[in-house]
């Protein structure tokens, strides 16, 4: 078996007051931090200078084995104490190519432990290093790996809370110019100063609407002006990229699509490119978005007002009147690999998946909506009498419709929904009551239910595995997919559940039963 590896904890999250909050990627650690930690004593003895080469780790994994390649993901600090090696002496070829392999693997860095197998570092080591150019740290007696793999945790600590300060304090610039009487251009002179580059605003005919910050030369302007133009719709067949990359020389250049559906693009250069620059961008595409979008009706213009006073304190029912008397639907939709924002398996981009939730809400006419790019996750709201029929690149739950005041119930079923639409491959699938709950008035349903389940003891656990489990009669490979787990979890929270319910879940009147009473449980 391999060893271990110690990865940063990717839970922590950014306080924002902006329009987007989403957590930028975790920042490497340069290689030189942790040479200039006094209290480990390693020193670089092979590969190139750590200070001149710009070497930087993101983890740190611990290896005996002879090929370690199957076990890296790139970037680590790959730490041994070269058990592996037996005849250091004759081992040159050996030792060639597990560097080799090492690189191959993008791992960063080699540490190599003296004491207890070796007493030095063997010399074939250094050259095989030196060869390819991985940087090699002796790591003296009296560290540990274990205090080599605090001493990274730490540092990727720090450096993800500058970052994630820097991003926040963005956000709330960038907020903060969309409210100026020049949103347009404060946005950009906002973006442009936080990214140390240069931004520009592309009309849908492509010409340039504004500009902001230093601008580079005249080929990077029009290569970025060309790359804008590889976003807008044209005759070409499949979905239109929302965003698009590339460099002229050591400048990075992108270029984002606006929701909306207007044609505007957002171009962005600059010389360096930070972990947190996309999550910055994010939130101004986000903000332009809605500045190029269209002017709001009264109705819009009630929902914003509803919004607003949500997040200035205001209690859910004394604003629920502003989104009418009429009914809603909830709808979920998660984007599928290669389109909207979802790269396999890289994850999500947050701006892409900004910029493609964006469209599908113009595409569903909704102009309330919510993304959580850690979940890859849009919610929706669209009036009852706007019927959400099924978008290509997207899986969508609906619920059925429901008054304002019913919306937390309608959100559980349309994220029922979606589970059984992705469970199933379904592109839309939508909440249906039971025709038997009609028959029963709402408040009998609503004590039975809560009787039967009672054992369960709102394990949401349970009850949400028990759900899915009968909603997709009985399948254990497709409840683990809609749910996420194991198979073999599934059978576990099933099993546990009949044992508490103290009944035979394969009886098919019980399962109707505990359909029926699990129906009014949201």
């Amino acid at each position: 078996m391999d060893g271990t590896s110690t990865v940063p904890d990717p839970a922590a999250s950014a306080a924002s007051s902006g329009a987007v909050s989403v957590a930028p990627p975790t920042p490497p650690v340069p290689l030189t931090a942790l040479l200039a930690r006094e209290d480990l004593g390693l020193r670089q003895i092979a590969g190139p200078d750590a200070g001149e080469s710009g070497a930087a780790i993101h983890w740190v994994h611990t290896s005996e084995m002879a090929d370690p390649y199957p076990y890296l993901l790139g970037g680590e600090l790959l730490l041994t104490a070269g058990v592996h090696i037996t005849d250091p002496v004759g081992a040159g070829v050996y030792l060639d190519d597990y560097v080799a392999r090492i690189v191959e693997a993008g791992g960063s860095a080699l540490g190599f432990g003296v004491a207890p197998v070796h007493d030095t570092v063997p010399r074939a080591l250094v050259t095989a290093c030196d060869r390819y150019g991985l940087p090699l740290l002796e790591v003296p007696p009296r560290t540990t790996f274990s205090g080599v793999a605090r001493a990274v945790w730490r540092l990727v600590a720090e450096a993800r809370h500058a970052e994630l300060r820097r991003v926040t304090e963005a956000q709330q610039g960038l907020a903060t110019a969309a409210a100026r009487p020049d949103p347009l251009p404060a946005v950009l002179r906002q973006l442009a100063a936080r990214l140390s580059g240069w931004a520009a605003l592309y009309a849908p005919d492509g010409a340039v609407l504004h500009t902001a910050g230093t601008a580079p030369g005249a080929g990077v302007r029009q290569a970025v002006r060309d790359l804008s133009a590889v976003l807008r719709p044209t005759g070409r067949t499949g979905p239109t990229p929302a965003s698009a990359t590339d460099s002229v020389g050591s400048t990075h250049l992108s270029a984002y699509a606006l929701g909306g559906g207007q044609g505007f693009a957002l171009g962005v250069a600059a010389d360096r490119r930070e972990p947190g620059d996309h999550t910055i961008t994010g939130v101004a595409v986000v903000l332009l978005s809605l500045l190029t979008g269209k002017h709001q009706g009264a109705a819009e213009s009630a929902r914003s007002a509803a919004l607003v006073r949500l997040l200035l304190g205001a209690a859910a029912d004394d604003v629920t009147p502003l989104l009418g008397a009429g009914q809603w639907t909830v709808v979920h939709a998660r984007g599928v690999a290669g389109v909207a924002g979802v790269t396999g398996v890289t994850g999500v981009d947050p701006v892409a998946h900004a910029v493609a939730a964006s469209a599908l809400a113009a595409a569903l006419d909704s102009g309330l909506v919510d993304t959580d790019a850690g979940q890859d996750l849009v919610r929706l709201l669209l009036p009852a009498d706007r019927e959400p029929t099924g978008q290509p690149g997207w899986t969508l739950g609906v619920s059925s419709p429901a008054s304002p005041g019913d919306l937390p119930a309608a959100d559980a079923q349309a994220a029922r929904a979606l589970r059984r639409a992705e469970a199933t491959r379904t592109p839309l699938v939508r909440h249906r009551e039971a025709g038997i709950a009609a028959l029963v008035a709402p408040a009998e349903a609503d004590a039975h239910a809560r009787v039967l389940l009672a054992p369960l003891d709102g394990n949401r656990a349970l009850t949400e595995t028990l759900r899915t489990w009968l909603s997709l009669h009985g399948s254990w490979d497709r409840t683990a997919t809609a749910l996420g787990v194991h198979r073999n979890t599934v059978r576990q929270r099933i099993t546990r559940c009949g044992a508490l319910l103290g009944t035979d879940l394969d009886d098919p009147d019980v399962r109707m039963e505990l359909w029926f009473a699990l129906g009014r449980e949201s």
